[in-house]
């Protein structure tokens, strides 16, 4: 993994990314912060059996990852190679013995890349994907997080959408989701002695998605490793004490200036949960966001 510029916690990140996000990025050209991307006609059109490497974090989420990890074992792709790359952190006991154990599980056209770093680079994860994106080898990179499922067909039917494109990001047109889960919910539980587990497909729903987000940005390789992941924007490369409300991800979609395009792949599931990790624990935030997650599962049903 290439070493990249990082930069250590401030107070005062916190403010210059609020500047950022409702000022400079309104008035100071893209072209500021960040490299020219590759032209179409350059980048490389690849058929056949393409390379993916999927990208996550956790942090105090084992419980999600399981899914997540078991869903490459349970459903592996034939079409494409696949690099699964997790960044965490060693003081997380939780995800490092979910890891050891998926290190001992081979899989075809599967290859896991575990990536250890202190937990004030992984909260910012930013920097994470930075170094992914700059690093990779594949054709193709999924930025996602750790609650996301790539169910039966999934990567296969990705593979078949992505023969020959060149465009700059994509993303599913459709998802199939949970309800808000609480803490207590059994599904919840599934890290309490790591194994390889199955998700119960009719508790899903389908929702259709407009745009590309967070763990839903698939982003040509040649682009990747040309900009980064906002490689020239200082507060998004900078460590924190906490995990990080993400930002950056609306960001490297105004750097490549599309939202996405949308396309048909099989088998996405999400676990919605209420509980979010980026807050700390009993603050007046955290109690804030349950809140208003609690409210979002009442709309929802």
């Amino acid at each position: 993994m290439i070493e990249t510029k990082t930069y250590p916690h401030s107070k005062y990140n916190k403010f210059f990314t609020q500047l950022f996000r409702l000022v400079i990025k309104h008035i100071v050209p893209v072209s500021f912060f960040r490299k020219s991307l590759p032209k179409i006609a350059e980048r490389q059109a690849k058929t056949g059996k393409l390379s993916l490497e999927m990208v996550s974090h956790c942090w105090q989420y084992s419980n999600m990852l399981i899914y997540q990890l078991s869903s490459f074992v349970n459903h592996p792709p034939k079409e494409l190679d696949l690099t699964v790359t997790v960044f965490y952190s060693e003081e997380d006991t939780a995800t490092k013995k979910t890891l050891d154990l998926f290190s001992t599980i081979s899989v075809p056209n599967v290859s896991w890349n575990w990536v250890a770093c202190d937990k004030h680079q992984l909260f910012r994860r930013g920097i994470g994907r930075n170094q992914a994106a700059l690093s990779t080898k594949a054709d193709w990179v999924w930025f996602t997080d750790c609650d996301i499922i790539f169910h039966e067909n999934c990567l296969d039917s990705l593979a078949q959408q992505l023969q020959g494109k060149t465009d700059t990001l994509y993303f599913p047109k459709a998802i199939q989701v949970t309800d808000m889960l609480e803490e207590n919910d059994p599904m919840l539980q599934a890290d309490a002695e790591p194994k390889v587990v199955e998700i119960d497909t009719s508790s899903f729903k389908s929702h259709a998605r407009s745009k590309a987000i967070g763990p839903y940005q698939i982003v040509h390789g040649d682009v990747a490793r040309k900009i980064g992941y906002c490689d020239n924007i200082r507060i998004f490369q900078t460590e924190s004490d906490r995990w990080r409300k993400t930002y950056e991800d609306t960001a490297f979609r105004w750097l490549v200036g599309s939202d996405g395009i949308a396309i048909d792949i099989d088998g996405v599931f999400q676990i919605r949960h209420i509980k979010k990790g980026r807050y700390a624990e009993n603050s007046a935030m955290s109690d804030i966001r349950i809140a208003t997650r609690k409210v979002q599962k009442k709309v929802v049903k």
